[in-house]
């Protein structure tokens, strides 16, 4: 049955195609068991999930600033307080009163029968999906060709799909209120017969559906506390077995007896069976609607922290990856980049999936990112210096200024690099004292990186004696040069042996090159072998080394009137 609009705003229905019985089948059992309190209390649940309560007297400050809205006793002036209103009445077999929630002409017994009816369609077919009612006067809105129309949930049927619709009408005094269409409430007959699925309460015993625990049921109670326990344990016998099948197979395709064995099912893939198994009990059995709505709320918190749970351990699978490989180049720094970036991923997973689970109940979010924002403006404000010590940090790792082992000179720090953190660098020093750097000053300090030059600078100054000869100086000069020529440590276009002067006291000459070595201790072998070299040129050449005159200062003994003379500089080497 469906309905169309008239000019003056009411649903006129429409007669169906098929045939209709004239009379109803008698009230069965399983209506007067979803009609229980604990249907009151998961209502409640379900209010307390909205940051606007159905109840009526208690107005929203949004409310406050628009004109005061009637409200009325039974909840009827939202969507969502409409359904509710009638589940609770209609649950507690007091169908005069939600007979109140119909817009039918239909009065007394006849009036009640059909809320008995639609309430049996609506607890046994309608979809789960109360929390997602709009909870505004004017309702959502969702088409805006019929703004006072607001559809509730879709149920198959022989004839097709029927729309369940609710339509706010006009009560002059009471104000508007939403109420159950007329088109919506001609096709509940004809739904009523075609109830046929089979109800849990015909399958356990009935010991289990009658008796209770202060307003639950007490299977609904051992379902929760027993049997998804249970379930979830019989997730972690079989993921034991099939973990330990698939690790013997990969120890004989592999020939690696020392391999564990592999986690087939971890625990967000048994919390997903879990929902599958919830999922597939409510498709092949007919419970309650808030019973239906508690189950289906329960599965899809569980989805969704089964999700974030398993994008962390794939996104710790992916850090692992990756820090082997790091490690294989070397890049021992990016580690602790690493980590961070992991660790920030594994929180915006769990604040989208805080985000999804809060649009799920029907709240705006918009509210906590603004919050979020505010919040992190405090937060970078209270902690700049850390934040100054975290980028220094991330840049001195990712420009690989600085590598764990190198020698480094910062400052009045030098010493051997320990570890590149985030927030600072440790420094071993040559007194075997660990200095700790903040990064930021390393990133605005000048930083002197010794393990990273390229070659190494032989530099060397000879003070020769005066009386060297022109020839003995020729010889020398060219046996150096052949001698730094040959050694192939040198660098062939950067060496150079000069005769600089002819000094006072004696003849200097510069030595000039660069040397290829692996680090400091392997040039400083091959210095030594240069020197060495040398002293035997020198000795061979009869060449001495020139020794610097020392001027010394003596007082002079006091005359016999009492001067004191001038001090004579006497000479050690005249």
């Amino acid at each position: 049955m469906t309905g169309q609009l008239s000019s003056s705003g009411s649903i006129k229905s429409m007669p169906t195609t098929g045939t209709m019985m004239r009379k109803s089948m008698p009230r069965t059992n399983f209506v007067r068991t979803g009609c229980s309190l604990c249907a009151c209390l998961l209502l409640l649940g379900i209010l307390c999930c909205d940051s606007a309560p159905a109840q009526p007297g208690i107005p929203s400050p949004a409310q406050n600033a628009k004109p005061e809205v009637p409200q009325d006793t039974l909840g009827r002036t939202t969507p969502r307080g409409a359904v509710l209103g009638f589940l609770s009445a209609a649950g507690k077999n007091d169908n005069e009163t939600a007979a109140r929630y119909l817009n039918t002409r239909l009065k007394g017994e006849p009036a009640a029968e059909l809320a008995r009816q639609l309430f049996v369609v609506l607890n046994r077919r309608l979809p789960a999906n109360l929390n997602q009612l709009s909870n505004r006067p004017e309702g959502s809105q969702a088409d805006p060709l019929h703004p006072n129309l607001e559809l509730i949930g879709t149920i198959p049927s022989s004839e097709g799909n029927v729309e369940i619709l609710l339509e706010r009408l006009d009560r002059k005094e009471a104000g508007s209120l939403w109420l159950f269409s007329r088109g919506t409430l001609d096709s509940i007959p004809g739904l009523y017969k075609e109830i046929n699925t089979q109800s849990v309460e015909k399958i356990l015993p009935e010991f289990l559906t009658k008796r209770k625990v202060g307003p639950i049921p007490l299977f609904q109670l051992l379902a929760i506390f027993v049997g998804m326990p249970s379930l979830y344990l019989l997730t972690g016998l079989l993921n034991r077995v099939l973990s330990h099948i698939v690790g013997l197979l990969r120890r004989r395709l592999r020939k690696k007896p020392d391999l564990p064995d592999p986690d087939v099912l971890p625990r967000p893939i048994r919390l997903l069976v879990l929902v599958f198994v919830i999922r597939w009990t409510l498709s092949h059995f007919s419970f309650p609607l808030l019973q239906r709505q508690f189950w289906s709320i329960a599965a899809t918190v569980i989805t969704i922290a089964a999700i974030v749970w398993l994008f962390i351990i794939l996104n710790g699978w992916v850090e692992q990856l990756i820090h082997h490989r790091l490690m294989r180049h070397r890049y021992t720094g990016a580690s602790a980049i690493l980590r961070l970036g992991r660790r920030m991923v594994d929180i915006l997973a769990i604040f989208v999936g805080v985000l999804t689970g809060l649009y799920y109940f029907g709240l705006n979010p918009t509210a906590a990112l603004a919050g979020l924002g505010v919040g992190g403006i405090a937060v970078a404000l209270a902690a700049q210096k850390t934040l100054e010590n975290l980028i220094g940090g991330t840049s001195i790792i990712l420009d690989r200024v600085v590598r764990v082992g190198d020698m480094v000179k910062i400052g009045d720090a030098f010493g051997a690099v320990e570890d590149v953190g985030l927030r600072s660098t440790r420094i071993r020093t040559l007194d075997r004292t660990v200095v700790s750097v903040p990064n930021g000053q390393i990133a605005n300090a000048s930083l002197e990186n010794i393990t990273m030059r390229d070659k190494f600078w032989f530099h060397q100054n000879l003070n020769l004696h005066k009386e060297t000869t022109g020839s003995q100086m020729r010889s020398f000069v060219e046996g150096v040069t052949n001698l730094l020529a040959q050694n192939p440590a040198v660098e062939r276009d950067s060496f150079r042996v000069s005769f600089l002067c002819l000094g006072t006291f004696s003849l200097d000459v510069e030595l000039f090159a660069y040397v290829f070595a692996r680090g400091w201790p392997h040039f400083l072998q091959i210095q030594e072998e240069l020197l060495l070299q040398i002293m035997e040129l020198l000795q061979s050449a009869g060449i001495q080394m020139a020794v610097q005159p020392h001027a010394v200062s003596l007082p002079a003994p006091t005359t016999s009137d009492g001067d004191r003379p001038q001090a004579l500089a006497t000479n050690p080497n005249p």
